[in-house]
């Protein structure tokens, strides 16, 4: 696996250069950013599209006008899912001291946006320049209120229970019980439930249906039908898929699909 660091505020003797730095990309779906890391926070924002970021601990999808938070040192890969219009800003560490040392996905407010598609406009932000200042302190105040969304997919660390999960992630759709599963594992049905509880914070089923919606989010993004994808991602019918996508993310995947309207204002 590749793994390499890249430097946005930092020159290579490690002198600092600003206080956020900023990048804007378009990308083709199915593009994908190897693993890197960087000493400084990143939040990753999907302007269009949807982007998958994979870390050792889990995964994280990013649907369309949200972003994800990126803690310093975090190796990490990005997928694309349809093409994807990513906007970015690099945070020196403790910046923003509201938001945790892991990642998350959050919703963007209306303010929030605008604030990262100006702060793009600058490839680096200064305290020392007033103008700067400014748009520093707007975005982080404003990310000091931001909400959370459930597109998380804890990885478990259990052999046995990453050998489950293989098999998982080669077909979202497998329907088959967990004990049969189980069996080709080398772990009882209930040692498995204890290991996801454990090492993921949710239960089994709670796992597999979140993973059918990631699957889900990411088929969408790349513009198949919602009935094939509610058929394929292991539901018995589109009615199905719809209602567990909107106990989940709060709407239907049509509105999904055209950025939501949910942003908080």
């Amino acid at each position: 696996m590749s793994r390499t660091r890249h430097l946005f505020l930092f020159d290579q003797t490690g002198r600092r250069l600003a206080e956020v730095a900023s990048g804007s990309w378009d990308f083709k779906h199915g593009h994908v950013l190897k693993r890197h890391s960087h000493p400084e926070d990143q939040l990753l924002y999907a302007a269009e599209g949807t982007m998958a970021v994979d870390t050792d601990q889990g995964i994280w999808v990013v649907p369309p006008l949200r972003a994800v938070w990126i803690p310093a040192e975090t190796f990490h890969g990005v997928t694309m899912s349809g093409r994807v219009s990513m906007r970015t800003l690099y945070f020196l560490p403790k910046l923003c001291k509201s938001l945790p040392r892991r990642c998350l996905v959050i919703n963007v407010s209306s303010l929030l946006k605008e604030l990262i598609v100006h702060a793009c406009n600058f490839p680096k932000l200064r305290r020392r320049v007033s103008a700067e200042r400014n748009i520093i302190d707007l975005i982080v105040d404003q990310l000091k209120v931001v909400e959370s969304i459930p597109v998380q997919l804890p990885h478990p660390h259990d052999p046995r229970a990453r050998k489950l999960v293989e098999k998982l992630f080669a077909d979202p759709s497998n329907q088959r019980p967990l004990h049969d599963l189980c069996s080709e594992s080398g772990a009882s049905k209930r040692t498995m439930q204890r290991l996801f509880v454990e090492e993921t914070g949710m239960s089994f089923s709670k796992w597999r249906q979140r993973l059918r919606l990631i699957s889900a989010m990411q088929r969408l993004a790349a513009g198949e039908a919602v009935t094939t994808v509610a058929l394929e991602c292991g539901y018995n019918s589109p009615s199905a898929f719809i209602a567990m996508f909107r106990n989940q993310l709060g709407m239907t995947p049509t509105r999904y699909l055209s950025g939501g309207l949910q942003q908080i204002d």
